[in-house]
């Protein structure tokens, strides 16, 4: 038994370690909860449509499910829509599958439920998310010319760039059991973006909050129908009690 026991926990060790390889061992910063926010989540949704569906895919999600968050089917449609589209088709990427493959070495994935599926030992999806779309950083050795801190080597090149604008990031050499690594330091900015630091970190924050929404939309009415669930058996239970009580107060 004991030996099971040390197999196990060293298994959950190995695991561990591979997360944290798989995330790049950049420690994942915490996103900021807006899944309620129905302001954010409209202006996630802009952006997202605005500068991921030109290459990502959101097959099982419909524009007129935005609905759902406060916009109106006009506002959809003058705001959000292509002109090919139509309100009741899914968020299709614009680019060519093939073309996709040549440019950056895989057809970029679908993320109708990404935030879901990055979760991990280090965080959530939404934190993986959040951290993933700051870190990007030039890097003329990659064939998009930026890599990323959470995902090195990523084939992705950084669509915010604009809003962000343009750094390297600076590494320092360590020696550590005669290997040599490369530590994250800080930032050097090459050119600013067209927003300030603290703007596009809450940019960031909306589009990894429709993100969220998107990989469940049903999920603020199953927690409000809960909590009313909840608080309902919680009545019927005190009901119950005091009838039980009435019901047995003359049985000796």
């Amino acid at each position: 038994m004991k030996k099971i026991i040390l197999s196990f926990i060293a298994a959950l060790g190995l695991l561990a370690g591979t997360a944290h390889a798989a995330g790049g061992g950049m420690p994942l910063d915490k996103a900021p909860n807006k899944v309620n926010d129905l302001g954010a989540l409209q202006n996630g949704a802009k952006l997202f449509v605005n500068y991921c569906v030109g290459c990502h895919s959101a097959a099982f999600m419909r524009y007129n499910r935005l609905t759902d968050i406060g916009l109106t089917n006009e506002q959809i449609k003058d705001n959000l829509l292509f002109t090919t589209d139509k309100i009741g088709e899914t968020m299709k990427a614009t680019i060519d599958p093939k073309q996709a493959k040549e440019w950056f070495g895989a057809n970029p994935p679908d993320l109708t439920v990404i935030a879901r599926s990055r979760a991990g030992a280090g965080g959530t999806g939404a934190d993986y998310l959040y951290t993933f779309l700051r870190t990007f950083y030039r890097d003329e050795a990659k064939a998009t010319g930026w890599n990323n801190l959470v995902f090195p080597n990523v084939g992705m090149p950084h669509a915010l760039w604009q809003l962000q604008g343009q750094r390297h990031a600076i590494f320092e050499e360590q020696q550590s059991h005669g290997q040599t690594t490369h530590v994250f330091k800080g930032w050097e900015t090459i050119s600013p973006g067209a927003m300030t630091e603290q703007q596009y970190d809450e940019a960031i924050g909306d589009l990894v909050g429709y993100l969220q929404w998107m990989g469940e939309p049903a999920q603020n009415t199953r927690v409000r129908l809960g909590i009313f669930v909840l608080i309902f058996l919680a009545f019927a239970t005190a009901i119950a009690w005091k009838l039980n009580a009435a019901y047995w107060k003359d049985v000796k």
